[in-house]
């Protein structure tokens, strides 16, 4: 008989502390949303004329179901915003939403797939960032004064990128292990 055979159990309270409620507290933020970010506008008007504009895709019950049918239908190119033949959106976000709004994953859409972004790794690049991409919000609405519309929409992109890797820490870890490239066996 082993001596040591009551320290490979745990306390009740260590594992209700450190698994079942983290568990629990991660399960109420679901389901999840995912919204695409872009512009709209009817065919043959200027870049000028059209307008931003956000489309939800639905409801998932995992990060995984919520990235695997946003990267589909952006390869698929089949996201509308009504029924006008003429109305045509250019996604350029894909965001992954909980229930409570918080990012769980955010990424730039280009020539038809999902370019996710790294979350930030700590509280302090998390501070970085949005310093950061305050001062590009403040050149577009220094832009939009001046009546350049254009300008402005590509200096809240540029915010928009950075501000995609603001994943809530509730979620860092999650869309960090999301992101990895499989190891090669």
């Amino acid at each position: 008989m082993n001596p040591d055979h009551h320290t490979s159990f745990r306390k009740i309270g260590d594992v209700l502390a450190r698994q079942v409620m983290p568990e629990l507290h991660h399960a109420a933020r679901f389901p999840l949303r995912v919204s695409y970010i872009g512009v709209a506008g009817f065919d043959g008007c200027d870049e000028a004329d059209s307008f931003e504009r956000v489309v939800d895709l639905g409801v998932f019950a995992s990060p995984e179901a919520a990235m695997s049918d946003a990267s589909l239908r952006v390869a698929r190119g089949d996201i509308r915003i009504g029924t006008d033949e003429t109305l045509r959106f250019r996604p350029r976000f894909a965001a992954i939403l909980d229930r409570e709004r918080a990012l769980v994953l955010a990424g730039a859409i280009r020539a038809g797939i999902i370019l996710w972004q790294q979350p930030v790794g700590s509280n302090a690049e998390a501070r970085r960032v949005v310093a950061d991409a305050s001062r590009l919000r403040g050149r577009a609405f220094a832009a939009e004064d001046r009546g350049e519309r254009v300008s402005a929409r590509e200096f809240r992109f540029c915010a928009a990128m950075l501000e995609a890797r603001l994943v809530d820490l509730a979620w860092r870890e999650t869309a960090a292990d999301l992101l990895r490239l499989p190891q090669a066996a």
